[in-house]
């Protein structure tokens, strides 16, 4: 019997492709199902979600908002930043008062950064960019500030820009919890034992790569962009961990609060009960 195949979508960086190391390379036992695995940018990943197109997908905790009559949360999986996270940056030397003057290029309107940016500051002006443009962007002053996500975290410094608020460290001091960026995500209409075992998997695949983080690491470099070893381990650090293992209850609490500030703040539409799949 031909196993069923998921389709499992998910960005192209370093601290996936990490997460997902030993499915990638079927070093782990799937239970009979094969995973196909689909890359592209979150902001894709969260207008797909939309559709219901893939069984499972990466999604911003922002655009849970948007999605969760066909989407339920994986409680492994999730990108968390623990007192740090996006990151605004500036082509000038900019204190968090200048940003009112300013447009913000950010990567995406469902992106959790860009929620959290607009809960940091509601009167925000933004630009949308790709990810990876808003750092060149920002060194080029073709725009004053960006919002970084991924490595860019790590290696603006090194591209002359300046940081000025650091918005998982904002939220960290808000709340005490974490910052809630980026979930895995299983379709609701699957039956519920399928959903449970996708969960195991993909959390026995986290496992896996953390006990073997060498070489998931030697893996994950392959979707670096260019960034050196120790970047590299530094950024899945932040966002492989044992949070991403099992969010827990505070996970849990850090998405509810987040979502319910961004209905409250009217920038999302009211979620009600987040459902989580162990």
């Amino acid at each position: 019997m031909n196993p069923t195949t998921i389709h499992l979508a998910h960005s192209p960086d370093a601290d996936d492709a990490f997460m997902f190391y030993a499915l990638a390379k079927e070093l782990i036992d799937t239970e009979g199902l094969r995973f196909e695995h689909v890359l592209r940018d979150i902001q894709t990943l969260n207008e797909w979600a939309r559709e219901g197109r893939m069984e499972v997908t990466a999604i911003s905790v922002h655009a849970y908002a948007t999605v969760r009559d066909k989407y339920a949360i994986l409680t492994s999986g999730a990108s968390m930043g623990d007192g740090y996270g996006p990151l605004i940056v500036s082509a000038e030397p900019m204190t968090s008062a200048d940003l009112h003057h300013v447009t913000i290029a950010v990567p995406g309107l469902l992106t959790s950064a860009y929620l959290a940016l607009k809960l940091y500051l509601p009167e925000a002006r933004t630009i949308v960019m790709n990810f990876d443009q808003i750092l060149p962007a920002v060194q080029q002053k073709q725009v004053l500030a960006g919002l970084l996500i991924h490595e860019g975290q790590l290696t603006h410094r090194e591209a002359g820009v300046h940081s000025v608020v650091d918005l998982g460290a904002w939220w960290k001091e808000q709340t005490g919890l974490p910052l809630p960026l980026g979930v895995n995500a299983v379709r609701r209409d699957l039956p519920p034992e399928l959903q449970r075992r996708i969960a195991r998997i993909l959390r026995r695949s986290i496992e896996y790569s953390l006990e073997h983080r060498r070489d998931a690491l030697q893996y994950a470099l392959d979707f670096g962009r260019g960034i050196g070893q120790e970047v590299a381990d530094r950024f899945v650090g932040m966002y492989v961990n044992e949070w991403t293992v099992d969010m827990g209850e505070a996970g849990k609490e850090a998405i509810r609060l987040f979502l319910a500030k961004g209905a409250e703040a009217g920038i999302i539409p009211p979620v009600g009960e987040v459902e989580f799949i162990e």
